[in-house]
């Protein structure tokens, strides 16, 4: 939600006031610089707990100057105790001018958070980057944290994007003077490179070749803008510089629009409602969980010893990594073109309720919507169900990330794991109307107080047996019908001597087949939903979460060698990228019919 409607009568007056103001004081407008519709509001913070920039205090000069050609004010400040949700209720954008180390508490770190989550602007200016390492989703918000930087030296800005407001005056190479940076993670992938460094234009360069220096983001219902220029005093006199920095103001202020979505100068499709991939938050270290949980399964001895027959290319992670793994996770969800997880959850209370929230808050920065897959935690009813639910939706359903089905009365979806192990579901009449609820299984006698019907089993797929009848039963009763398909199926290491049939990858011809299967009507029924088992049950050998192409070895680990034709490296996203070409079929389809 836009923070400026809210002000809107105060700035009627204002917008006089300035007009009168700009007519007899205000030096002659950036040459090319577009004012905004309306008068707004920009708060500058740059305090400093590690080195101080000398060139701040020509930071602030400047952005005041352009606030006066560009019709906004601007408040400087070095007090953290701005940052509360009533003071920055009263800005359209918070810029953070080379600021360093640890400048803002707890309290105040959620206060900026909120903000821009809830329609506000960030702006990051060069050692904005070398901010606040202790508060993991910083790094989001900025884009990324600052690992090093040669001497000041000369250097060639190549321009990506030159139709955003920041860098559409530019052409395609900008040679300058600056300290440049080098980054410790690439951030293209959550982000929308505006400048990159070529880095055989000067010595130093840390970042293998791809070396973003200036890019933007949407950052929940706000926009994130960062450049990692403006080390000298002198770039503020910089006519272009100057520019770039107003039309990164703008653009996170709301007053101008841009293309911001991640990934480079491609725009990503818009994730796929539809396609549903089974997450599993059940992963424990001892780094972070104090102990091995459920890598250790089979009698295994992490972490080169694991219970799976592939090795995860972040290795034995921790599902309470929220900075690492999971933002990971979700960085390689958005990849795939899944717009939902459907989470694993195992009661109230329970190791996967207590990462609950944390999960949906690193989803919602992705926009990702997260489902719920209740498992058969030990005593689970059909009335227990029903609680769950109330539960669930109680504590949840107000997060962004909550995932509700537009096309089903905007009502949430709820995966009913063996739902055949209980016989009488009459209980579930008391959430029909509020709730999506799915039971396991394509005996459609099976289902009377059920919303829809899912499969999950990686291995039906192959030959999908009972899924158009269930497809067809599903749309003559106003059902939802979400087969399942996955890549394959192996559990031989985490259940030993396990008899179990097995599905080979036959380097993806068997996920194709699942896929085909369906999204064929005469097979597949016609599905509302595809969900998709699993992104990452390491366990039984269905991940399309990367496997590393290189495991330990010694212990008889496969990859995804071959898959599509890939090898090494490029083989370990191959089963995201190929999910990404499905949705997109299935997309396609669906606004086909209609049509």
């Amino acid at each position: 939600m836009s923070h400026r409607p809210l002000r809107r009568a105060r700035h009627a007056v204002c917008a006089a006031v300035l007009a009168l103001g700009a007519a007899l004081l205000a030096p002659a407008p950036t040459a090319g610089a577009a004012p905004a519709a309306e008068p707004y509001d920009v708060l500058v913070f740059s305090r400093t707990a590690g080195f101080r920039h000398d060139s701040i205090p020509a930071g602030i000069t400047a952005i005041q100057q352009l606030g006066a050609e560009g019709g906004f004010t601007v408040t400087a400040t070095e007090d953290p105790a701005a940052f509360t949700p009533q003071n920055l209720a009263g800005y359209e954008a918070v810029v953070f001018l080379s600021t360093t180390g640890d400048v803002l508490d707890t309290a105040q770190q959620d206060a900026l958070l909120a903000y821009v989550d809830g329609g506000g602007g960030f702006v990051g200016v060069h050692a904005a980057a070398d901010t606040e390492y202790d508060w993991p989703d910083y790094e989001h918000l900025v884009g990324a944290w600052f690992k090093s930087h040669p001497a000041i030296q000369q250097a060639r800005v190549v321009t990506e994007d030159r139709t955003h407001p920041a860098t559409a005056h530019l052409g395609e190479s900008w040679t300058r003077t600056d300290e440049w940076y080098n980054y410790r993670t690439d951030p293209r992938d959550g982000v929308h490179v505006l400048q990159s460094l070529d880095e055989s234009s000067y010595t130093g360069g840390e970042m293998g070749g791809d070396h973003p220096i200036t890019w933007c983001h949407p950052q929940g219902s706000g926009r994130s803008f960062y450049t990692g220029l403006g080390h000298t005093a002198e770039s503020y006199a910089d006519a272009d510089f100057r520019r770039l920095l107003l039309g990164g103001v703008q653009y996170a202020a709301g007053a101008v629009t841009a293309d911001c979505g991640a990934g480079g100068q491609e725009p990503k499709a818009a994730l796929s409602r539809d396609v549903h991939l089974f997450y599993y938050p059940w992963y424990g270290n001892p780094g972070t969980h104090g102990s091995w949980r459920h890598w250790e399964q089979g009698g295994h001895t992490p972490p080169d010893d694991i219970g799976a027959d592939l090795y995860p290319k972040l290795g034995p992670y921790d599902s309470g990594d929220v900075a690492g793994a999971v933002e990971q996770h979700m960085k390689w969800i958005e990849r795939s073109g899944a717009g939902v997880i459907v989470y694993s959850w195992w009661g109230r209370g329970g190791y996967e309720d207590a990462l609950a929230g944390r999960v949906l808050d690193a989803a919602a920065r992705h926009g990702i919507q997260v489902a719920w897959h209740i498992e058969p935690y030990s005593g689970r009813t059909a009335a227990s169900v029903v609680d769950d639910i109330a539960y669930l939706d109680a504590t949840y359903g107000g997060h962004p990330a909550y995932y509700r089905d537009a096309e089903h009365g905007n009502r949430p979806a709820f995966y009913v794991f063996e739902s055949l192990r209980i016989q009488d579901w009459s209980a579930l009449d008391a959430v029909r109307d509020t709730a999506v609820v799915l039971a396991q299984t394509t005996d459609t006698t099976k289902v009377a107080h059920f919303g829809g019907l899912y499969t999950y089993d990686g291995i039906a797929g192959a030959t999908a047996p009972g899924w158009r009848q269930a497809g067809e039963y599903a749309k003559a009763n106003g059902l939802v019908w979400a087969p399942s398909v996955a890549p394959g199926y192996l559990d031989d290491r985490a259940v030993p001597g396990n008899t179990t049939p097995t599905l080979d990858r036959d380097d993806g011809a068997a996920y194709d087949l699942e896929w085909s299967n369906a999204l064929d009507p005469a097979v597949g029924g016609s599905p509302t939903w595809v969900s998709v088992t699993s992104f990452n049950e390491w366990h039984e050998g269905s991940p399309i979460e990367p496997a590393s192409s290189t495991p330990p070895a010694g212990h008889g680990y496969r990859t995804y060698e071959g898959a599509y034709g890939k090898t090494g490296e490029a083989a370990e996203t191959a089963y995201l990228d190929r999910t990404a070409y499905w949705a997109g079929r299935f997309e396609a389809g669906r606004r086909a019919a209609a049509r």
